[in-house]
């Protein structure tokens, strides 16, 4: 795969991940009503996110209720919404970053070196992103699973588990450092960088023998 190729096939990665992270941020359905257990309830599902929570009836109507107070909510739950928050900017800067150091766009194309070295910058902004994204995740993840186990006098059906907004930031992540680390991968080699320099040089060379 040539170089420009390789850059095109970061970009599109890491941007779908940033999407895909985007909009696992947006979902309430970070966490669900657990439906195990022999007595199931079915009647009312329960979902959690970071910014609601909501309640979808068997009829098909959903209600939701912004969280009211920050201050009041879990610490994982701010927590996970601050690194949210900080993949989101770090894949938006990204994103621009990466534009510019592409080599299939002109911006900045007479200096190649420069240019690959702005690529790199926007694949490590990538990775970066998809890092908190991992952190916010799993954090929640953790917290989640800690409470299923912990509450032993709590029926298991009245309890939560994994919702598939947790699963979406796993793939948001996933995509984004894959993407980021091709876009990585745009740093010329040394003997290039040696070779760029000799061919500038040979004309002025030839035009003194002249």
């Amino acid at each position: 795969m040539g170089g420009g190729a390789r850059e095109l096939a970061g970009y599109l990665l890491a941007l779908g991940g940033w999407v895909s992270a985007l909009a696992a941020a947006v979902l309430p359905q970070w966490r669900q009503s657990s439906y195990a257990g022999d007595a199931i309830i079915t009647a009312v599902g329960l979902h959690e996110g970071l910014w609601m929570s909501c309640a979808a009836q068997s009829t098909g109507q959903v209600q939701c209720r912004l969280h009211d107070s920050l201050l009041s909510l879990d610490v994982h739950i701010q927590t996970s919404r601050a690194l949210m928050v900080i993949s989101l900017l770090l894949g938006f800067f990204g994103i621009i970053v990466s534009v510019v150091g592409m080599k299939c766009t002109k911006v900045g194309e007479e200096d190649p070196i420069t240019k690959s070295r702005i690529a790199v910058a926007g694949g490590v902004l990538f990775i970066l992103s998809g890092l908190c994204t991992l952190a916010a995740v799993s954090l929640y993840a953790t917290r989640v699973t800690y409470e299923f186990f912990r509450e032993s006098s709590v029926p298991i059906n009245a309890r939560y588990e994994f919702g598939s907004a947790l699963f979406i930031g796993w793939g948001a992540t996933g995509l984004t450092m894959l993407g980021g680390s091709l876009l990585c991968c745009s740093c010329p080699p040394k003997e290039r960088r040696g070779q760029h320099c000799y061919r500038q040089s040979q004309p002025s060379t030839a035009r003194e023998y002249v």
